[in-house]
């Protein structure tokens, strides 16, 4: 099938008619009709919650804290992830100095890891450090699982009030702002709703805005379920963007104060077979063809988005040897990539990454290469390309002179979009963004949003916090809050929280009757995270990494299994050798990531191929699958005859005891009819009696990807001697 190219046209967004009262702006500046739109629903008392569905790069971060930036607002700003927190904390303080505001904010951002060693210095318990740093600050960056954790007391000891860190904390900041809402999933969002039911029925009415371009109908109508008066903010079906292609519309539109917010690009679809290596083959193949573009326009930067950790990981150095005597600096930014070497590539000639880099991160790119995963990821990236008319580079600005975009497509989507009856595109065609993106939805692989999450699992959370809400330290206190949280989360999550204890306790019981502990319920320990437990996470020390104290990372077991070779090693090893790196290079090391790791292992390079595997089950399967609910295992072990030191994983292994899921069908049927996330956590497995079989015959999911499972599973259920489908 041929390649084929169309071009996407620049978008343009509508100034706002007029600037809302008691705004000082720099000299020179205007406010977009949504970030106008914004302010003010922020200011209205009878608005509680604000979606703003701007298009990526018109400026939304902006409308989030203009109010901070103009009066005493203080705001909690909550990220998906450590780089998008990182690259928002130098906008925000580049928005300071122009704006230069009487009350000049404190920022300061808040990680997991910053925490610890922030708490480790200062010789504090956590709960004291929270309170410490957020007390320093009128601007607060973190991420949603800090803002989960300390609503649920994790941090306190039994002896504290359930409310000591979370009833100053919502008191102090007035605005919560999620940014990229829309990665969450929907055992996330189930929590975000659980801490915003909590927050208002504790509080004087505080103040919420989302930031995402993808619009969510069902937390929206979830939260005005719940009570919430929500205002929606959708520049284009307010018809406030533009998309010309004629000179003239461009300079009238420019002459009206519209500001253009992402250049025409040209896109590239390369059809390719759907197999794991398809991009990685091709991006060696044309490694000369992306050399000449840069050669060809001088101050070019790029970005290759690829779906693996371990192909941007074989392709950095490639790409490094074939770049670096042209004085070109390639750099890498995975999951598995340290924080220096993250920092340091985006201010690269050319970065490969992953969805570290996609979700957000404002890129000065003009040349795109990537793969996607679904509709929406392949939406984000493209959203990182033609956000800026050119890059600084020593000291000197360099305009772009085009914007390329190269998409690593499957062939089935190429065929859909531009061959046979369905085609809706044509080779060489022109089209603006909205058309183009709502014929990838329609065309591309559609993943299942998970919606019986939330009446399942997600009252799991509530039912926890109207206990706390009960404790005898804060029971009179809360008493009406009590009751009014417990009305909203049934309203919510249509289920009876009397219920729903009661499946907690049954839980419970079963799980102190099986593994003879008179405490512990570990499914509920699940349902009740934020992102879920990792039973089978590693401790890794990267040999590759030429950052010493960046050599210290974790990784889930079957990646490593995967693609990486590794060398066991104990844990008194592992942290003898990280207390040492620490105090040799005078910098703290986070540790806390490392308490309940499976194993340590020494990464010593990434394999050329996937390795095969899979897990095994002492007993027989048949039982637990037909079971069709969430369960507690031991006996899981793992099959790999390649594999010289898996034996001792498996001695651990076999002990854990892991949540999971098990499905009577093969892992690539699964996953094709329940429509899964492409990274979506689910291994094949094997009992005693099919281990043997090429391939596995069963499917396993742990932990919170078990939960998911659990809302789906009916789908797959037999009736008679027919499959059905919900």
């Amino acid at each position: 099938m041929s390649d084929y190219q169309i071009t996407l046209k620049s978008v343009y967004s509508c100034p706002a008619a007029e600037i809302p009262k008691k705004v000082k702006l720099p000299e020179g500046w205007t406010l977009s009709w949504h970030q106008a739109e914004t302010l003010k629903a922020i200011r209205n008392p009878n608005i509680d919650v604000i979606f703003n569905f701007a298009i990526t790069s018109d400026g939304k971060s902006l409308a989030a804290f203009l109010e901070t930036l103009q009066t005493n607002c203080c705001a909690v700003a909550l990220y998906p992830t450590n780089e998008l927190a990182r690259d928002q904390e130098t906008q925000i303080q580049r928005y300071i100095e122009q704006f230069q505001p009487e009350h000049q904010p404190r920022v300061v951002r808040l990680s997991g890891s910053e925490l610890e060693i922030y708490a480790e210095n200062e010789k504090l318990r956590k709960a004291a450090a929270i309170a410490s740093r957020t007390g320093q600050s009128e601007i607060l960056l973190t991420n949603p699982d800090i803002l989960h954790y300390l609503h649920r007391g994790a941090y306190l000891s039994s002896e504290d009030s359930p409310d000591k860190l979370w009833g100053r904390i919502d008191k102090d900041f007035d605005l919560s702002i999620f940014d990229e809402f829309h990665v969450l999933a929907s055992p996330q969002i189930a929590s975000v709703i659980n801490t915003m039911l909590l927050i208002r029925n504790t509080n004087r009415r505080k103040k919420f805005v989302f930031l995402s371009a993808t619009p969510d109908d069902q937390l929206i109508s979830r939260l005005e379920i719940a009570g919430f008066r929500c205002q929606t903010i959708d520049p284009l079906k307010a018809g406030k963007y533009q998309f010309p292609d004629r000179p003239a519309e461009i300079e009238q539109l420019k002459a009206d104060s519209w500001r253009q917010i992402l250049r025409e690009s040209t896109l590239t679809f390369i059809s390719l077979e759907p197999t794991s290596k398809a991009s990685e083959i091709w991006l060696k193949d044309s490694a000369n063809h992306i050399l000449t573009h840069f050669k060809n326009n001088p101050g070019s930067k790029g970005a290759i988005i690829l779906n693996s950790i371990a192909a941007v990981k074989r392709l950095t150095p490639f790409f490094r040897e074939l770049f670096e005597p042209h004085g070109l600096v390639v750099g890498e930014n995975t999951g598995l990539s340290g924080k220096t070497e993250k920092e340091r590539s985006l201010s690269s000639d050319l970065v490969l990454g992953t969805s570290t880099i996609d979700v957000g991160v404002d890129f000065k790119i003009n040349l795109l290469i990537f793969e996607s995963a679904d509709a929406g990821n392949f939406i984000q990236r493209l959203g990182r390309l033609g956000r800026h008319d050119g890059c600084d580079r020593n000291g000197e600005f360099i305009q772009f002179k085009n914007f390329t975009a190269i998409a690593l497509t499957p062939n089935f989507l190429v065929e859909r979009l531009f061959a046979g009856e369905t085609a809706t595109l044509e080779s060489n065609g022109i089209y603006d963004r909205p058309f183009f993106y709502q014929q990838i939805r329609e065309k591309y692989r559609q993943i299942n949003n998970f919606e019986g999450y939330y009446s399942r699992w997600g009252a799991v959370q509530s039912v926890q916090i109207c206990w706390e809400l009960g404790h005898k330290t804060i029971k009179q206190q809360y008493a009406s809050s009590q009751k009014a949280f417990q009305e909203a989360a049934q309203k919510v999550f249509k289920t009876s929280l009397g219920q729903v204890a009661g499946d907690i306790k049954q839980w419970g019981k079963e799980w102190q009757e099986r593994s003879g502990n008179k405490t512990g319920n570990p499914i509920v320990e699940d349902a009740s995270s934020f992102r879920g437990s990792s039973p089978l996470q590693c401790g890794i020390c990267d040999l590759t990494d030429s950052h010493e104290a960046d050599k210290f990372k974790t990784y889930d077991l079957p990646g490593i299994l995967s693609n990486l070779e590794i060398e066991p090693m104990t844990e008194s090893a592992f942290m003898r050798m990280l207390n040492e790196t620490s105090e040799r290079l005078g910098q703290p090391i986070a540790k806390g990531r490392f308490k309940h790791c499976l194993a340590f292992l020494k990464l010593r390079s990434y394999r050329e191929e996937r390795l095969n595997w899979k897990f095994t089950y002492s007993g027989k399967l048949e039982e637990n699958a037909s079971a069709w609910k969430v369960q507690v295992l031991t006996g899981i072990e793992v099959v790999q005859p390649e594999n010289y030191w898996i034996g001792e994983i498996n001695k651990r292994l076999k002990k854990q005891a892991l949540v999971c899921y098990v499905l009577r069908y093969p892992v690539a049927e699964v996953r094709s009819r329940l429509r899964l996330p492409m990274h979506f956590q689910i291994y094949p497995i094997c009992d005693r009696y099919s281990i043997h079989d090429t391939t596995a015959p069963y499917s396993i999911a742990f932990g919170q990807s078990a939960l998911l499972v659990d809302t789906l599973a009916h789908w797959l259920k037999s009736k008679g001697d027919e499959i059905w489908i919900a």
